[in-house]
């Protein structure tokens, strides 16, 4: 056995490496042992076949793992993997769906459905938007996380937006004070990203990342990103909805620590990097699922959080 000191230095980088990841990589060990559906697996590096009738993952170091995808919604196919026709078939049959996405999750492609999948929650959903009450209702209790000592009863969305617009430009003044960095104002304009101040880039990548991994867990859970209760004329209002929920500590208060730190240059592998550091420490994927049904159907959710 090898204990040369360059050794012993490789794997505890690997180790480290591994533990700033949002997803472990998938083994026997890690698979998923429970009773209910499990929202999503994320793989890869590697490719999805069928062995007989069962679905097995060959990932880049020859390992064979089945997996159980009764008691997956979803599998979230990150860079490097392939999937073959006879596969897709079986996971459709079992009521898998396919999400295609960055790595961890911080971009979301494109999903694939299955035609026989559970609308439960979509259903649950669209019947709480199509209702002014309802709906204004789940506005609410979105907001009353932001404001949790404002009396929001009889609150108009209207009147709740515009607290809310005051209360980020606030945000924004007190985290430039707080980092002394300068700021001129949130600017955004799409294809254009070069353009912005550095505090701006940093902001738009962290929004970007939390929309990805929101979208990939909204389709998982079998929500739509396209039905929003706040937010309204844009792709995916849901995804905004909810984002709003994780924004000031994950994005907005790293953003302005970032542009202290990296002295005016933007470094996508560190905001990368620190973007993932929060997200495990916050445990955000253990808080999506029972936050959108918290959300949409009022009352505190129990949450199951990781060990």
């Amino acid at each position: 056995m090898n204990s040369h000191p360059e050794n012993i230095k490789t794997q505890s980088e690997s180790n480290s490496k591994e533990n700033r990841r949002l997803f472990i990589k998938i083994n026997r060990k890690t698979l998923p042992q429970v009773k209910d559906k499990y929202p999503f697996l994320y793989l890869e590096r590697g490719r999805l076949e069928i062995d007989g009738n069962s679905v097995k993952w060959i990932d880049c170091e020859n390992n064979v793992i089945r997996l159980p995808i009764a008691t997956i919604n979803t599998i979230l196919l990150g860079p490097g993997t392939s999937i073959t026709h006879e596969a897709v078939k079986v996971m459709s049959a079992a009521n898998c769906s396919i999400s295609w996405v960055g790595e961890d999750s911080l971009l979301f492609y494109a999903v694939g459905q299955t035609p026989t999948a559970n609308t439960n929650n979509i259903r649950l959903q669209m019947r709480a938007a199509c209702n002014e009450k309802t709906a204004v209702e789940v506005a609410r209790r979105m907001y009353a996380r932001r404001f949790p000592k404002a009396d929001l009863i009889g609150k108009a969305l209207k009147e709740m937006m515009g607290m809310e617009g005051y209360r980020v430009r606030e945000l924004y003044e007190a985290k430039a004070k707080e980092y002394k960095v300068g700021w001129k104002g949130r600017s955004f304009i799409p294809g254009k990203f070069e353009i912005g101040d550095l505090t701006n880039q940093i902001l738009s990548s962290l929004n970007a990342a939390l929309y990805g991994i929101l979208s990939s867990a909204i389709h998982a859970m079998g929500y739509s990103p396209h039905i929003g209760f706040i937010h309204s004329g844009s792709p995916l209002p849901f995804v905004y909805d909810m984002a709003d929920l994780y924004k000031e500590n994950l994005c907005i208060d790293l953003a302005f620590s970032l542009t202290y730190a990296m002295g005016g240059q933007y470094n996508k592998y560190i905001v990368s990097a620190e973007f993932r550091k929060r997200v495990i420490e916050m445990d955000l994927l253990a808080q999506i699922g029972p936050d959108i049904e918290e959300m949409i159907k009022g009352g505190k959710v129990a949450r199951r959080h990781r060990k």
